[in-house]
C-alpha cells in the first residue's frame, strides 16, 4: 500500500479552503469599507495590477509545463509555487479593491456583450472550481505522487490557464468602462 500521509494531512485544509475562499470573496466583494465609516479612496490602481499579474500567471505556468516536460522537476515546483502565490497575490488584490470601489458595468453591446459574459462567467466559475484542483495537485506533488500528481494536472493545468488568461481579457474588455 502506498504512504499517502501527505496527502490524508492535507486533505481537510483543501476542504476548509475551496470553502472558504469563495465564501469569503463573496462576502467581502459585497462589503464596502466607506459603509463601515472609513474614507478610503477607491484603490483605483489596482485592476491593470492584478490583470498584469493574471498574465505572469499565465506565463509562468506554460513555463513550469515546460520545465516538467523537460526534466527540470525542481524548477517545475518553484515555478507552481511562484503561480501559486501569484494567485493569492492576485486574489488579495481584488479583494482590496472590490472593498473600496463600487463595481464596473461593462457597457458593451451586441455580440460582445454576449461574448464579455461568457467569458465572465465561465471565468468566475473555474476560479472557484480552480481552487480544490491546485491545491490536490500540489499536495500531490510534494507527497511524490507522481503518478496521481499527473493525472490531475491534466486537468488542472488547462483549467487554470483559462482562468488566467480569461482574468486578462476580461480586464481588457472592462477596462473602458472603469471610472477613474
Amino acid at each position: 500500500m502506498e504512504d499517502n500521509s501527505i496527502e490524508k494531512k492535507y486533505n481537510k485544509f483543501i476542504i476548509a479552503v475551496s470553502i472558504i475562499i469563495p465564501v469569503v470573496v463573496a462576502i467581502l466583494f459585497g462589503v464596502k469599507l466607506k459603509d463601515f465609516g472609513y474614507n478610503v479612496e477607491p484603490l483605483s490602481m489596482l485592476p491593470p495590477v492584478y490583470a498584469t499579474i493574471n498574465g505572469i500567471t499565465a506565463v509562468v505556468l506554460v513555463a513550469a509545463v515546460m520545465a516538467i516536460k523537460n526534466g527540470k522537476r525542481l524548477l517545475h515546483e518553484r515555478l507552481m509555487t511562484f503561480a501559486i502565490a501569484l494567485s493569492v497575490a492576485f486574489l488579495v488584490m481584488y479583494v482590496a479593491y472590490h472593498m473600496t470601489a463600487d463595481s464596473t458595468k461593462y457597457g458593451g453591446e451586441g455580440v460582445l456583450r454576449y461574448v464579455y459574459f461568457f467569458i465572465l462567467i465561465t471565468h468566475i466559475l473555474l476560479s472557484i472550481a480552480i481552487i480544490p484542483l491546485v491545491l490536490i495537485t500540489y499536495v500531490r506533488g510534494l507527497a511524490q505522487r507522481f503518478d496521481k500528481h499527473k493525472k490531475i494536472a491534466k486537468i488542472t493545468f488547462p483549467l487554470w490557464l483559462y482562468v488566467a488568461v480569461t482574468g486578462v481579457v476580461v480586464y481588457l474588455m472592462i477596462s473602458p468602462y472603469y471610472v477613474y
